[in-house]
């Protein structure tokens, strides 16, 4: 666990089946995410970037900054925008998550 300015952050390597499908294309399916919890915020899946179908995805100009976890990149779908990110420079509190992709809505499958 990291605790920065009491904010408390894990990432741990999951178990979980989690899949992302978007108007019934898939777009990533993993079994060895990472999970991220934070302190006010939902769980949150990060999963490899060969797990993910990039070739489905077109980088977008967001950027937005965490002070717990740094700089995000985004990417889109056409009529999603910014559906996925990841932390190409991470802090190195949570630096297991580099370049890994988190998708808003994703589906677990199974435990």
């Amino acid at each position: 666990m990291t605790v920065i300015r009491g904010h408390r952050i894990t990432v741990e390597p999951g178990t979980e089946h989690v899949r992302v499908v978007r108007d019934g294309l898939l777009l990533a399916e993993s079994r060895r995410p990472l999970v991220l919890r934070e302190t006010g915020c939902p769980v949150r899946y990060y999963l490899p970037p060969e797990d993910v179908r990039t070739e489905l995805l077109t980088p977008s100009e967001t950027r937005t900054h965490c002070p717990f976890k740094g700089d995000a990149s985004y990417w889109s779908l056409p009529g999603a925008a910014d559906l996925v990110w990841a932390y190409e420079e991470p802090r190195a509190e949570v630096a297991a998550i580099k370049d890994y992709f988190c998708f808003y809505d994703t589906e677990l499958i199974a435990r």
